[in-house]
């Protein structure tokens, strides 16, 4: 057998699974159902280390011995012969939120199950187990203990506000049918109130080990199942005057109709489209860690395949390949199932920004866009016009080649609306200072507003024809845009605008920059093409390069690796299961079957054309139906009463772990980017603030973004991302990353520098020559006059005179002894006829009685002891705030 013991992280509770070896095809787990004491677990493995030795008192090899250390259980799975079991062996801490911590898997570990006495050998067995390894898990797969990732941050704080009352009624419910029925005894005897938790299912859409769990999550305790996603997640540190603002971006990839850029397009039968991704921005401040006392905020937007039947083929060998829709849909059936899922999750409204092209030579893009619209135009017909689809088509790559306008600024507009409409997420009411300096953005704000704080109703959904490059720098608009509204509503900024160039926006976009490129290796086999610095047009000369190696890049990986990497994903996901009779993965010819269901059996009932969305969802809207309060979701929690003393509902011991030797490999694993440390400028005498405009030169880090060749170029542009570029300047290549083919219209020249590049050729070696005088402006933040005035000349050649008449004492005339007193070692005489006013002695002014008063209550203050404001210092203070600000 095998035996694993799991704990908690305090190691005070443990619970014991057994794993049959003898079954050579069967998965056999018992859980006894019992949660152990160190002591308990200590002496029952004593036991069986004695019991199954050979003979009494013998260490050898027989007896209890230590497989494997793992942090999690990914899974079990099984091609033709019997069960492996995945665990997680090594972790990295990405992030944290609230004090829950959020790992990335880094090493895994399968072990084959059965015993070789019963394995029954298969020839292709290796074969598979190839395949599924492909999938290398640790490449940005994360779980965390605590947290449900796979829900959104307003879902996972809406449900913790549930009514007590509702939680008690549920409680008596389901303590019959609980699990475990010993905790539950032990609890009603240890005597006072008791702590009430939610534990709710996974949304199954960004799980990725689902299929792996199946076969264990009815047999074992809850606490066994770590659902993991697949995505990215990353975590910077915002310094706004020493207040630390935690930063993060986490990206869940849906497990629905998932695979490669060219071989998973628009949508299957069941309205889950390819490519979709969740993006979910939480901002708090870190210096309160609780869920119920701290400052949080999120926002979430989507990015995912046009949800049409349509596809490319590849086999031509063509860069771009034509698009060609497979079937004809008049009624919008597979759209109607993709938005129906999205009024669900994120309630209306649903906007769609659609970036692909609109004006086209030959008809290419275009297609999916006017049977876009016509989707969209017919589901609209029957809902509510309150909650109708937004649609917003803008051709981005026209934007783009044009010298007359700028990108970003149409961008910026986009995501000032999308936003308005959205609303975001915040868990605490709005700040007194923002009524006290009423903001029309503000006021103007969508989503619901709720006595707890705001949610956000409704969700923006870009597309282009990849959802990579294009899609990547207008979610990083919007996010960008919505990030200002996260800091005003914690009260950290007095307006709710973020410009360009500043260590906040930058730290930012460097975030955003990441979260892209690893997307794009994921669908696409390289990093992103374009960059928000390329449609800024001030991206340096040799990106270009980079920008042709990428496209080479994605175009080899789509023709020679993809198909692979499709195959290994539909076996690890479980879309295809080997077994004996049945073609093996690798003999069929396609895996369309294996993705529409509705191709191999008829769907028992129909969806009907004109009430195209679930029941109940409308009758909540604005807010989705996810996170009502009703039956059906009631049914998706489990409830449990712990004791208000347990290890595993008290947040500082959980955090901090007191009990626990530090050690600083673990205290300080997460190496976050720092606002400060990274994009502050190490001048002396400049604004600290990270809201503060920079110059190219003045940041922490290149803003080329080339962090190894910092010294390459020197960038002289204008800051504000809002400024046209100059007549001469050529068009930045729009060819997004589904543009990179050899058509000529949709060439362009590579993005230009709106000013020339400073370089000294000094014999055979090109150096830069950078200005490292500073102005005293830069330096003290005070401009010094050329010439004096006369009157400051008077004073200070009165000075200098003063100083060259001052009386010098003969110091070797001087004796020194222990006996004389201190104002005879060192006696000086006035030298100026003001006896009292000279630089040797000053009178100190005289207080008043007032000043004395006011120190005095300061010092007070100091030791904690306030007093009371009177009259006059209320009507100063309301003078002061209407003079200031109304």
């Amino acid at each position: 057998r095998y035996f694993l013991v799991g704990s908690n992280p305090a190691e005070t509770k443990y619970r014991v699974l057994k794993i049959d070896r003898t079954e050579p095809k069967d998965l056999v787990i018992i859980d006894d159902k019992h949660v152990y004491t160190q002591q308990e677990v200590r002496e029952l493995l004593g036991r069986l280390d004695l019991g199954n030795r050979t003979k009494m008192g013998q260490k050898g090899s027989s007896g209890l011995s230590r497989a494997v250390s793992a942090f999690g259980i990914v899974g079990f799975v099984r091609f033709l012969e019997g069960y492996y079991i995945v665990l997680i062996t090594k972790r990295r801490k990405m992030a944290d939120i609230g004090g829950h911590a959020i790992y990335k898997i880094e090493d895994t570990n399968m072990i084959y199950i059965p015993n070789d006495s019963v394995r029954v050998s298969h020839p292709d067995e290796a074969r598979y187990l190839r395949i599924f390894q492909n999938v290398d898990l640790s490449s940005n797969f994360y779980f965390s203990y605590s947290y449900d990732l796979s829900h959104s941050l307003q879902y996972n704080l809406t449900v913790l506000r549930m009514p007590l009352e509702t939680l008690k009624s549920e409680t008596a419910q389901t303590r019959q049918e609980s699990f475990d029925i010993f905790e539950d005894e032990g609890l009603s005897t240890q005597g006072g109130s008791g702590v009430f938790g939610i534990c709710s299912k996974p949304y199954e859409k960004y799980v990725w080990n689902a299929k792996l769990l199946e076969a264990v999550r009815t047999a074992v305790h809850r606490d066994w199942l770590l659902y993991i996603i697949h995505g990215f997640c990353g975590q910077s540190k915002l310094l706004i005057y020493g207040r630390p603002i935690y930063v993060t971006l986490i990206a869940r990839r849906s497990s629905k109709f998932a695979g490669t850029r060219f071989l998973k397009r628009g949508a299957n039968c069941e309205g889950d489209v390819a490519n979709e991704v969740e993006t979910e921005q939480i901002l708090y401040d870190a210096s309160v860690m609780s869920f119920s006392a701290g400052s949080y905020s999120s926002y979430v937007q989507v990015r995912g395949s046009v949800p049409l039947y349509w596809s490319q083929d590849i086999s031509t060998m063509m860069p771009k390949p034509p698009i060609t829709l497979d079937q004809a849909d008049p009624y919008a059936h597979v759209a109607a199932l993709h938005f129906d899922q999205m009024l669900q999750r994120f309630g209306s409204p649903i906007i769609i920004l659609n970036l692909v092209k609109e004006r086209e030579k030959r008809k290419h893009e275009r297609i999916l866009s006017e049977e876009l619209v016509a989707a969209v135009t017919y589901l609209n017909q029957f809902l509510p016009p309150e909650h109708a689809i937004i649609y917003i088509p803008w051709d981005m790559a026209k934007y783009t080649k044009s010298k007359l306008c700028n990108v970003l600024d149409r961008l910026n507009v986009i995501a000032e609306s999308v936003v308005k409409k959205t609303g975001f997420f915040v868990n605490r009411p709005d700040s007194y200072c923002s009524i006290l300096r009423p903001d029309e953005k503000w006021n103007e704000l969508g989503g619901c507003v709720v006595s707890t704080g705001r949610l956000q109703t409704g969700v923006l959904r870009t597309n282009c024809v990849d959802c990579l490059d294009r899609t990547n720098t207008a979610q990083f608009m919007v996010g960008k845009c919505a990030l200002a509204y996260q800091l005003y509503s914690l009260g950290l900024i007095d307006k709710p605008n973020l410009q360009f160039d500043t260590d906040a926006v930058r730290l930012f976009e460097e975030l955003y920059e990441d979260h892209g490129d690893t997307l794009s290796l994921q669908y696409g086999g390289s990093q992103l093409v374009h960059r928000v610095k390329t449609y800024r047009k001030i991206a340096p000369w040799t990106q270009h390069s980079k920008d042709i190696m990428q496209t080479l890049s994605r175009y080899y990986s789509n023709a020679f690796s993809d198909a692979d990497r499709q195959d290994s994903i539909n076996l690890f996901l479980g879309v295809f299961k080997p077994a004996e009779g049945k073609p093996h993965l690798w003999e069929l010819p396609t895996d369309f079957y294996l993705h529409h269901k509705n191709t191999l059996s008829l769907a028992q009932t129909r969806q009907s054309y004109t009430y195209w969305w679930t029941t109940g969802v409308l009758k909540h809207l604005p807010l989705p139906f996810d996170e009502v309060t009703c039956a059906e979701n009631r049914r998706k929690l489990t409830v449990k009463k712990f004791h208000k003393y347990e290890e595993e509902i008290d947040i500082h011991n959980e955090f901090f772990r007191p009990y626990e030797l530090s050690s600083f490999d673990e205290t300080f694993c997460l190496a976050m980017t720092n606002s400060t440390r990274d994009f502050m400028p190490k001048n002396v005498g400049i604004d600290p603030s990270p809201f503060t405009v920079r110059k190219p030169d003045e940041t922490g880090k290149s803003v080329l973004g080339n962090k190894n060749n910092r010294e390459e170029t020197v960038l002289q542009r204008k800051t504000a991302a809002s400024a046209p570029p100059p007549p001469s300047e050529e068009a930045v290549s729009s060819s997004s990353e589904d543009d990179s083919g050899t058509d000529k219209e949709d060439e362009g020249a590579v993005s230009q520098r709106s000013t020339p590049v400073k370089v000294t050729d000094t014999g055979d070696n090109a150096k830069i020559t950078e200005n490292v005088v500073q102005s005293t402006k830069d330096v003290y933040g005070v401009n010094l006059s050329d010439i004096p005035s006369e009157d400051d000349l008077a004073v200070y050649a009165r000075f200098v005179q003063l100083g060259q008449s001052q009386h010098k004492q003969d110091k070797g005339s001087q004796q020194f002894c222990s006996k004389c007193p201190l104002d005879k070692v060192i006696n000086l005489i006035p030298i100026s006829s003001f006896s009292q006013d000279n630089i040797y002695e000053v009178q100190p002014p005289r207080a008043d009685w007032k000043s004395i008063e006011i120190f005095h209550a300061h010092i007070q203050a100091g030791r904690g002891n306030m007093q009371p404001l009177g009259r006059d210092d209320f009507l100063m203070y309301r003078e002061y705030i209407r003079n200031r600000y109304m």
